[in-house]
């Protein structure tokens, strides 16, 4: 079983707001979820991007894979750079 940490689309029509979300990566993308860590608005300007940190690196040091989206939000949050400093640490 492969764990994805993914967007969650919801909001209304043509005004998407996303949550950040841990998932089995065979469910639907607004479907089930194990955990949200997080929330995405785009439609702010500048997007706004709120992650709780410590949920999100435990799932990472569990295995759980970022999207390529998420990787980059984390990226932008300097998540991915505690992540690896957290995984040469052992």
């Amino acid at each position: 079983m492969s764990v994805k940490i993914r967007l969650k689309r919801m909001g209304a029509k043509k005004s998407p707001f996303y949550r950040i979300v841990v998932a089995d990566s065979r469910s639907p993308r607004d479907g089930r979820f194990i955990e949200a860590i997080g929330t995405y608005d785009s439609t702010m300007k500048p997007a706004t991007v709120k992650i709780e940190e410590e949920k999100a690196l435990a799932w990472m040091a569990k295995g759980a894979q970022p999207t390529d989206t998420v990787k980059s939000l984390f990226s932008q949050n300097g998540l991915m750079a505690k992540a690896a400093a957290a995984k040469t640490a052992k």
